[in-house]
């Protein structure tokens, strides 16, 4: 199967918040994603989909990007697609956009227990730079802060 990304339109949000349910304790609604696609100036969403099915979404990511700093707000694929190296491929086209926007660094939080999604964010060269003590809300669970420099 090839896969495609392509910026996030309204008609997707329906499919990213049954992603969105599927992967977060605290998800956000449909109302959270019309806002960051018709009112955020600084959000830019990536939808990942196939070739042969152009309009199903098998994952998503979303990132602020303000002056030359970007924000990963959320990312994820579905659960049915993980394993398959679509988080690195969506991961690879936000850092692409990134670097087209001339962005110098770029910055996420992941749960402290998410050994996985840290796992992927090392890998594409994300390092540990501190802690959130409590960030999530659901759980009280720490944040690990990670940066990447973009332009060296």
């Amino acid at each position: 199967m090839n896969y495609l990304l392509r910026p996030m339109t309204v008609e997707d949000i329906m499919q990213v918040v049954e992603i969105e349910k599927q992967s977060f304790s605290t998800p956000w609604s449909s109302y959270a994603f019309h806002c960051e696609l018709a009112d955020n100036e600084f959000a830019h969403y990536l939808i990942v989909t196939s070739e042969e099915s152009p309009q199903k979404v098998l994952g998503y990511g979303g990132m602020w990007i303000i002056l030359d700093e970007v924000h990963i707000t959320n990312i994820a694929i579905a659960p049915q697609y993980r394993g398959q190296k679509l988080g690195e491929f969506l991961l690879a086209g936000m850092l692409a956009l990134a670097l087209q926007k001339k962005a110098a660094r770029i910055t996420l939080e992941v749960r402290a227990s998410n050994t996985r999604a840290q796992k992927l964010y090392r890998k594409m060269g994300f390092k540990p730079a501190g802690v959130r003590p409590g960030y999530y809300a659901d759980t009280n669970e720490d944040a690990l802060i990670m940066w990447k420099e973009l332009q060296e």
